[in-house]
């Protein structure tokens, strides 16, 4: 799931309260004094003799650890907050006007409704951190009291029990269990990862379900949530979702952060519409139950669902039309489970093709004439492009749950082989290229690169095809390992495996096509190979959680050629050095840093012909930034960005608006948007002059449902970004 994380921890700590708490604490010769609630009650006494043991600067310290799991996701690093849902702590004139017991209270028992911040209205939810100990509340208050020129002060336990109402608490309560509906009526589009397929976990320490609401749950997770936290939950993009961590958090911190997301990339799922509060509030019990296991995927179950519908030698010998297959976009239609075959030159819709619900990716092969898309169930679609109109000659599914499909690229094998890599079962599979007929299954399963732990989910992502050898380069995200995958015997694959950094995901080419930059993007981490030599030349560090999509290459002014990315996790945007042999002392190297518009960026894009860098922000919990884009002048690019507002050129009605993923046309001369909304609202594909920025073409209708991902034919087939 993606999160603009909840924990509203509102508005603690007013500053006048800040003064009377500081006053309060000490004796008017400057010696400790025990709060008078401490005189009154034996329970507050006792907390006051143990916080007499703690130093002032280690209460500090643990309110720091402790507002960075439990507060930074809504209020920010620096107290800051975020524009629109979350107030600030630092500057706050809110908290200038309380008192303890306020600030406290709404620590304890959360804070719900309408309330105003230097002038600004906030109507968000924080939950109640009552699992917490008195001592930590305090220590949390305490460190805000001390932060961000903010007064200072100190709060005691012995306040915050007064405020429980005199009870101590030593450590985590009971976690309250709202009430769901015992029926839940939910219409979402089909997945293969069914709750009647997976083993189930309902148990006693989790918050009550029913079996239909399980059922509804294991649904809604594997179509909305396992891409980033794992079918087991294990966490990968996004963070662990184990029952350890999701039974001390409580339903509603879980409610809170599924509802309103996070600034790490966690999308708002209860404010944007895609769920219902029935359906937050379901999902907030289920993640505190253990996870269902789906069944596996063998060699039988993929010839059962292969299906050759147009022979080889029925198809035909040459395009059936006069279009420009090279400017042909293959646009995932996300929740309709289709893509749309566009012509960039008319802008046409030339078809709509029935594939795999939310396509991932769409690959073309080497010759251009097919289309592989790969649905987040596993269904790979092969399309035709030579046909009019065109559309699928084969299908086969290769497993429940995958994001990967690729075919062989070296010359002698283009078009011969295809590969694709499953999130479940986790495994690759190669196929005939012109048929789809599977040939060979390989499991991921494995030790992971750095604890030398085995690790039963480590999934495939990113599979890229050589241009230096007939090998594929695929990325097991789990254990952290580069697998160059030889397929010149299919029957005894030869693979080399390059151990890197865990949680590999996306990836793409230098200018060169030599070198595959990748993003260990939970370790921070971009993975560097040598596909010619087969090594491993490079892990720079580069925060936060990059997700560069295949990322951009463009010419510095100052360090010649580098390879671009963005980040899920903050707002960088970070150049790393490509040329080892005409930039030596930049090769491999982080050599500038850029400031986009916030987290939540999936994709940045170039083109060879274009002077400018396009950036994305479509999880950015702000809307002002998820509905606009950010584009760079290579030349200048000191000078910042501008902001372009994609959506409000789509000139749409009501939704969430994201815009998504930047894509060239052949010629490099537009650039095209995805305006992603919910499934029932308005979206669009917005066309962009790449040379003046101005607004050049809107496609839409009822045609174009949640599209997402664009994949121009010639750019894809040349790794040109």
């Amino acid at each position: 799931m993606k999160s603009r994380t909840m924990l509203f921890l509102i508005t603690l700590i007013p500053a006048a309260l800040m003064m009377s708490l500081s006053a309060c604490g000490q004796s008017e010769s400057g010696s400790d004094a025990a709060p008078e609630a401490a005189r009154s009650d034996p329970a507050v006494a006792v907390h006051a003799a143990e916080a007499a043991t703690v130093t002032f600067e280690e209460r500090l310290e643990n309110g720091q650890k402790l507002y960075a799991t439990h507060c930074v996701a809504c209020h920010q690093a620096e107290g800051q907050g975020l524009a629109g849902a979350f107030p600030p702590l630092a500057g706050s004139d809110y908290l200038a006007e309380g008192g303890a017991k306020v600030a406290i209270g709404a620590v304890i028992n959360g804070l719900s409704g309408p309330i105003t911040v230097n002038g600004v209205e906030y109507n968000a939810v924080m939950p109640a951190l009552s699992y917490l100990s008195d001592s930590d509340v305090a220590d949390i208050v305490t460190y805000v009291m001390n932060s961000w020129d903010n007064p200072g002060g100190e709060v005691a336990a012995a306040e915050v029990a007064a405020v429980r109402g005199g009870e101590a608490v030593s450590g985590p309560a009971d976690h309250p269990i709202s009430s769901g509906s015992t029926e839940l009526a939910y219409s979402g589009a089909p997945t293969a990862m069914t709750g009647e397929a997976a083993r189930k976990f309902i148990d006693s320490e989790g918050p009550n379900m029913t079996q239909q609401e399980f059922d509804v749950a294991t649904e809604v997770y594997f179509q909305r949530c396992a891409g980033c936290h794992g079918v087991l939950r294990k966490g990968a993009t996004g963070k662990p979702l184990t029952v350890d961590i999701t039974r001390e958090k409580g339903t509603d911190y879980l409610k809170a952060l599924i509802t309103y997301g996070s600034p790490a990339g966690m999308p708002n799922w209860g404010t944007s519409g895609d769920l219902t509060e029935e359906q937050v509030d379901i999902m907030a019990r289920f993640l505190q139950h253990e996870p269902p296991e789906p069944p596996e995927w063998g060699m039988q179950e993929m010839r059962d669902s292969w299906a050759l519908l147009v022979p080889p030698e029925e198809r035909p010998d040459a395009p059936q039309h006069d279009r420009d297959i090279e400017n042909f976009f293959a646009v995932t239609l996300r929740d309709s489970g289709e893509v749309a075959i566009i012509d960039g030159t008319t802008k046409e819709i030339v078809n709509v093709v029935k594939t795999g619900y939310a396509v991932h990716i769409s690959r073309p092969s080497a010759s251009g004439r097919y289309m592989y898309t790969i649905g987040r169930d596993a269904k790979i679609d092969m399309i035709d492009l030579w046909m009019d109109p065109p559309d699928r000659v084969a299908e086969i599914k290769v497993g429940l749950e995958a994001r990967s499909v690729e075919t062989s690229k070296y010359h002698g094998y283009e078009d011969k082989y295809a590969i694709a890599g499953a999130y479940w079962p986790p495994q690759y599979t190669v196929m005939e290229g012109d048929t789809l007929e599977p040939l060979k299954i390989v499991s991921t399963r494995g030790m992971t690169v750095d604890t030398q732990e085995y690790h039963p989910e480590p999934r495939v992502a990113a599979i890229v095809a050589s241009h230096e050898h007939p090998e594929f380069i695929v990325n097991v995200k789990e254990t952290g390992k580069i697998l160059l995958v030889n397929y010149e015997n299919v029957d005894s694959l030869s693979v080399t495996t390059i151990g890197a950094a865990r949680f590999l995901h996306d990836g793409g080419w230098d200018a060169s096509k030599r070198y595959f930059l990748t993003a260990a993007n939970n370790s921070d981490r971009i993975a560097i190979i040598d596909s010619r030599e087969r090594k491993l030349v490079g892990l720079p560090e580069v925060t936060k959680i990059p997700h560069p999509g295949r990322g951009a290459n463009i010419t510095d002014p100052e360090f010649g050629p580098v390879w671009v990315t963005s980040a899920l996790g903050n707002a960088n945007i970070t150049f790393l050095g490509t040329d080892p042999e005409g930039h030596p002392d930049q090769a491999w190297k982080v050599v500038r840093t850029l400031e986009g518009q916030g987290g939540g960026s999936l994709f940045v894009k170039s083109h060879p012909t274009s002077t400018n860098l396009w950036v994305d922000s479509p999880l950015n919990p702000d809307e002002g930034i998820s509905q606009s884009v950010a584009v760079y002048d290579i030349n200048n690019l000191d000078a910042g960005f501008e902001v372009l507002p994609i959506a409000e050129w789509a000139e749409l009605g009501e939704g969430p608006k994201r815009v998504v993923q930047p894509e060239f046309n052949k010629a490099g001369d537009e650039v095209w948007f995805s305006v992603w909304s919910g499934q029932d609202q308005e979206s669009a594909i917005v066309v962009v002059d790449d040379r003046t920025r101005k607004l050049k073409h809107v496609i839409k209708g009822p045609e174009v449902i949640t599209p997402t991902g664009k994949f121009n034919v010639y750019n894809t087939v040349k790794d040109i970004y």
